[in-house]
């Protein structure tokens, strides 16, 4: 079975179970999406938020990109994926929370740390280069903390990568606003593949614990 033809099995499983199981579910969505929460993830293929945060269809607003980073507050004519998905999710549906989920083994953290992209053309890593190059400050700091490159290097990239958008999406005039008038909460996680425990950011203590 091909790849897609193996997608269109999994679409008619779907169809033919989950669907009508949730089918009064899909008709209050038929509607229009009132979700709560907003999740920032990385593209990977391995941290689907939905399905770790065991959320029904309509309940979490997500956008993905490399790395779950979140650029700052740029208000130019340039085209802004991230900033718009945020200005419809906060401004728009007006979510209550906003996740940052970071995750383990992270390719664009890995690549953040060790500069594979550097210096990559076009169709080479240029874009991806570019996109995490917001982790080059982090990277200066825990290559310097941990020469030898090792595991735990690369879990304080993927845990400074969520502090990072963190602190990027404060730079949002109107998520600032909103956090400061209780209307809105963030929170940062990091969810580890290999043992599926998901830790949260204390940002009191600025420390990661199990949820």
């Amino acid at each position: 079975m091909k790849d897609f033809d193996a997608l269109l099995a999994g679409y008619r499983r779907f169809r033919s179970q989950s669907w009508p199981a949730q089918r009064e579910r899909w008709e209050e969505l038929a509607e229009g999406q009132s979700p709560r929460i907003m999740v920032i993830a990385c593209s990977d293929s391995r941290v689907d938020p939905a399905q770790i945060f065991d959320a029904r269809p309509g309940e979490l607003f997500v956008v993905r990109n490399i790395a779950n980073l979140v650029p700052p507050f740029e208000p130019d004519n340039h085209y802004h994926g991230v900033s718009a998905a945020l200005e419809f999710g906060v401004t728009q549906l007006e979510v209550d929370e906003l996740v940052v989920m970071g995750h383990g083994f992270c390719g664009g953290c890995a690549a953040a740390l060790t500069g594979r992209f550097d210096h990559a053309a076009p169709g080479a890593g240029h874009f991806i280069a570019h996109w995490i190059d917001m982790l080059r400050g982090a990277r200066d700091r825990i290559r310097a903390e941990h020469p030898a490159l090792d595991r735990p290097a690369f879990q304080a990239m993927e845990q400074e990568g969520v502090r990072l958008s963190l602190r990027n999406l404060r730079s949002f005039p109107w998520i600032a606003e909103r956090e400061a008038a209780g209307t809105l909460r963030l929170h940062g996680t990091v969810f580890a593949v290999s043992d599926g425990i998901l830790h949260v950011l204390d940002e009191a203590s600025d420390g990661f614990s199990p949820a």
